[in-house]
């Protein structure tokens, strides 16, 4: 096996571990902010639909007390944050709002198995204050975050208490069946956000692809710029040495002295094989003599 082959064979097999390594590390690096760019963009719907709440609870409700409104659907805190997620929804109808309740007044709220699996987490766990997972459906995965919906303020009991106390209007709207029997530090529902995540991994794939094509075209062009710089270096200097020593172990001992440039090992090599031929010329003269 020559020198080259030899060089070429461990120089692949240390580029390739550090290939894999490099690849492994970079996969998991790309996958994991993959996943923080969902759970950013989930966190931003929340946070949104938080500050719609808000801005109802704050704003609207009080304007529309004043005009001797008792009841309107635009009074309820939920019904801005659907409204509004609803304008995204059209837009991206993979990203989902939902405050998925237990036991909601109005019906398109009303929780699933699935979300009230998460309700019941938030109540058996009350020092939880928001839940993160994925959720595989037939198609598609999707990032969850999940907070719970909890009673902490006496104007929720006005609407959801005692059926009696409820706003007319409401009980016009929605009848007196259900969400009502709430009580104060009761949890009951979540509010709800779930982001695709199969674009941001897509992206996380293909930058992943980019990375390890990059690392071979480098890797093949190294190893290419290393064996002409091997041969022109080590390998040439190496062959001609070889072939000197060869004529001279043949009884060619006329041959000129073989000789190398620079200051490095073959260079010194190169004068070690040249004293030992004038050696041999100067031993071989005093016999003849």
């Amino acid at each position: 096996m020559g020198l080259r082959t030899k060089f070429n064979l461990s120089f692949t097999l240390v580029a390739g571990i550090g290939i894999i390594a490099s690849g492994f590390i970079s996969y998991k690096m790309l996958q994991n902010n993959a996943r923080e760019e969902v759970l950013n963009t989930a966190g931003l719907i929340l946070e949104s639909a938080k500050a719609n709440r808000g801005y109802t609870i704050d704003e609207i409700r009080p304007l529309l007390k004043s005009l001797n409104q008792d009841f309107l659907p635009q009074m309820v805190p939920a019904y801005s944050a659907h409204a509004t997620n609803r304008r995204i929804h059209t837009r991206y109808p993979e990203y989902t709002y939902k405050e998925a309740t237990i036991n909601p007044t109005n019906p398109a709220s009303r929780a699933n198995d699935w979300e009230s699996t998460l309700v019941e987490y938030f109540k058996n766990h009350p020092e939880e204050k928001e839940l993160v997972g994925e959720q595989n459906a037939a198609m598609s995965r999707s990032l969850y975050i999940a907070r719970p919906i909890k009673i902490t303020k006496e104007s929720c009991l006005s609407c959801h208490g005692v059926v009696k106390d409820a706003p007319k209007a409401m009980l016009a709207q929605y009848g007196e069946a259900n969400g009502f029997g709430w009580k104060m530090g009761d949890v009951v529902g979540t509010q709800l956000v779930k982001v695709p995540m199969s674009l941001p991994l897509e992206r996380a794939d293909k930058a992943f692809t980019t990375f390890m094509l990059s690392m071979s075209i480098i890797f093949i062009s190294v190893i290419v710029i290393l064996n002409i710089l091997l041969n022109s270096i080590v390998i040439k200097p190496i062959r001609k040495m070889s072939q000197h020593a060869e004529k001279v172990s043949l009884g060619d001992l006329d041959a000129a002295d073989f000789k190398a440039k620079g200051n490095d090992e073959i260079a010194s090599l190169a004068s070690s094989m040249s004293r030992m031929h004038r050696s041999l010329v100067s031993a071989m003269k005093m016999i003849d003599e």
